[in-house]
């Protein structure tokens, strides 16, 4: 018979090594790519000390000569504070007594809450690599309807999110709370699930709960004018390498890049990624006699194309307007545990939702995305369009 003591003790027996597996594997080359530890890990903070310039005074000298002076490392410390990141799952009590006598519809059961759970937690955890750390997903530009508001960048995996509107651009209170029920690709709009009663043109869309809550993904390497609590401009370490392609990409344009990193960064790039779009246009641009086009890497089992021999992945949340070209030893995820389900004091997993006939079930991650040297990562941005800056849109 089916109880919540022995379907507690199934989560945490039998479904949570399985969930884990699953959330780390196969979400993206580059987080497959990326080392994950809690070495550098204290309290409730990462924190990581960096060597900015040489790691120390090797030269040549005559036999009775002095010995050089050491060379006075100059380190950068690196302290962020962990992110919280939660996946819930409820079962109703209703499906809970219906499936109490058959132990198949019971796993039936859970099976279908923890598959929601896995694709969501990896879209999302896919979209905060390549986050800023603020969680916007795009910003409202103009109203429509008091549902339906057009949008600087709309994706179809919008649909079903529950949302915030928030920040610069809201008249009033923040709007919390909502849902995305369809979006417009053709003319970007998104609509919501009730009427927004207040002036938001101007302002951006979060993730419900989320702002300012994500991993520091690759946007806040690439983007902005700070990183980590430092200033690019006053501190160069923290800047990455960035390239105007002009509204032209060429062959040249990618091998340049890559020849210019290692020549000057003793950065070698192992990884490049972009969006759908633009990969086709790369493997469009090599011949067959000098590169691999399709082939499909080992180590991560993703399809593939390679530049020199460095692959190049399509990610779906890689913006259009850029090539991004990263070192991913120079990169790592930071975390307290692995995915684990939260416990009440007894041991117990499964709770019962406060004021509802339903039990839910958190996991939980205390996880950040550090890069340890952003000087040695670049991008090849403006492919297509007039020469932009992305930090000048910060």
């Amino acid at each position: 018979m089916i109880t919540i003591e022995n379907a507690d003790k199934a989560l945490k027996d039998y479904y949570l090594d399985a969930v884990t597996a699953q959330l780390n594997d196969g979400i993206s080359p580059f987080f497959t790519a990326v080392e994950k530890n809690t070495s550098n890990v204290f309290g409730k903070d990462v924190k990581i000390a960096v060597v900015r310039g040489n790691s120390g005074s090797v030269m040549a000298g005559a036999e009775d000569a002095n010995l050089p002076d050491p060379y006075k490392n100059r380190y950068l410390d690196i302290a962020v504070p962990l992110k919280n990141l939660y996946g819930t799952i409820e079962i109703s009590d209703k499906a809970l007594r219906a499936s109490r006598d058959a132990s198949g519809a019971f796993v039936n059961l859970v099976n279908a809450e923890m598959d929601g759970l896995i694709l969501s937690a990896k879209q999302n955890f896919q979209r905060m690599l390549f986050g800023d750390g603020s969680g916007a997903i795009c910003k409202i530009t103009a109203k429509s309807s008091n549902t339906t508001y057009k949008v600087d960048n709309v994706k179809e995996y919008y649909v079903g999110m529950q949302v915030d509107i928030a920040g610069s651009g809201v008249t009033g209170n923040d709007v919390t709370g909502l849902y995305i029920t369809a979006v417009n690709a053709k003319n970007s709009t998104v609509t919501f699930s009730s009427n927004v009663t207040t002036s938001v043109v101007g302002a951006k869309i979060y993730p419900h709960g989320s702002m300012n809550n994500e991993l520091t993904g690759l946007g806040a390497i690439f983007d902005g004018n700070t990183l980590y609590g430092y200033s690019k401009a006053s501190e160069p370490y923290f800047a990455p390498y960035k390239v105007d392609a002009g509204g032209s990409l060429t062959e040249e344009n990618l091998t340049d890049i890559i020849d210019y990193m290692e020549e000057n960064f003793n950065s070698t790039i192992n990884m490049i990624i972009c969006s759908y779009k633009t990969r086709k246009k790369i493997a469009a641009l090599i011949s067959n006699e000098r590169r691999v086009v399709n082939s499909t890497d080992a180590n991560t089992g993703f399809g593939v194309v390679t530049v020199n021999n460095i692959p190049v992945y399509a990610d779906k949340f890689c913006p259009e307007d850029r090539i991004l070209f990263l070192n991913t030893d120079d990169f790592c995820l930071s975390q307290l545990c692995d995915w684990e389900w939260l416990e009440d004091e007894g041991g117990k997993i499964l709770k019962q939702v406060p004021g509802k006939a339903a039990y839910c079930a958190t996991l939980v991650k205390y996880a950040e995305l550090i890069c340890k040297k952003p000087c040695g990562q670049a991008m090849l941005y403006n492919l297509t369009s007039a020469a932009t800056d992305p930090s000048e849109n910060d």
